[in-house]
């Protein structure tokens, strides 16, 4: 199978492409979802050696859910840029320490998402986080000790996976 015809059906917060595929002798149309490049990061703060998570509205579930710190690629930056300045949006902390988990494709039958899943360590917080005001976000910071966070239980996938990370790893 592959791509023989894209072009851009919707064009709003997201992008939705629609594709003709060919497969063999028979062409298939597809939709599919570009919300574009993401970055995520289980942050430990070394000081107190608790994990900071995110609590946020999100629109998939209607509700508020925690989560990783997490948000978008900005045109002309690397996923390990754009972690560090979602840190400090998200939370008002400097990265110490950043190391990459892995790169996942959270929904690979419908979506061309891309994200980068990190761990990162900060002692030194230099502004007041809580997402950036003109982008709507009201972003609350949540502290677990280890012993809560490997006990929680969270529905959000890449925070299902950094949590395993951290726990085979005993961070």
């Amino acid at each position: 199978m592959h791509v023989i015809d894209k072009h851009l059906a919707y064009d709003g917060h997201y992008k939705l492409s629609q594709l003709r595929v060919q497969d063999g002798e028979e062409v298939l149309k597809r939709e599919r979802f570009e919300p574009g490049t993401a970055v995520a990061a289980l942050v430990r703060h070394t000081g107190s050696q608790h994990y900071v998570l995110t609590r946020q509205y999100r629109i998939g579930p209607e509700a508020e859910i925690v989560e990783l710190t997490a948000g978008m690629v900005d045109a002309g930056e690397d996923p390990a840029q754009a972690m560090r300045r979602e840190i400090q949006e998200e939370l008002g902390y400097e990265v110490d320490y950043l190391e990459q988990i892995a790169r996942i494709l959270p929904s690979p039958g419908n979506s061309a998402e891309v994200i980068t899943v990190y761990y990162a360590e900060v002692s030194h917080q230099s502004g007041a986080g809580g997402g950036l005001a003109e982008e709507s976000e009201k972003i609350e910071a949540v502290f677990f000790s280890a012993d809560e966070l490997f006990a929680a239980q969270f529905e959000d996938a890449k925070t299902i996976i950094a949590v395993q990370w951290a726990q085979l790893r005993k961070r």
